[in-house]
């Protein structure tokens, strides 16, 4: 069985016992949380599309933990110009562990 769920703009598939890297969600390392933008649902015989969500659908998952990304270098330069910028960032997210898919 799996799911495709949308959360931080961004949509990911899943079944049970997956470990995911989201967005970051405020939610303390331990706590869980309840996936509610469930797109699509497969059970390995029906599969269900929502349109866009699938009615009574969500995914429960539980937060282990907060973490950044790695570093991406953003570099810009221009030509003869003597022009360079560089900088760096790094992402928030949040690592999850899908606990339960439960469709209604």
């Amino acid at each position: 069985m799996f799911a495709i769920v949308k959360t931080g703009g961004k949509q990911y598939r899943v079944s049970e016992n997956n470990v995911i890297r989201v967005e970051k969600i405020n939610i303390e390392a331990g706590g869980s949380i309840s996936l509610n933008e469930v797109l699509m649902v497969n059970d390995g015989v029906n599969t269900t599309i929502g349109a866009p969500l699938v009615a009574g659908a969500k995914v429960e998952a539980t937060v282990l933990e907060q973490m950044r990304d790695r570093k991406v270098i953003v570099f810009k330069k221009k030509r003869r110009h003597n022009y360079r910028r560089k900088k760096g960032h790094r992402q928030h997210l949040t690592v999850l562990k899908i606990n339960k898919i439960i469709v209604k």
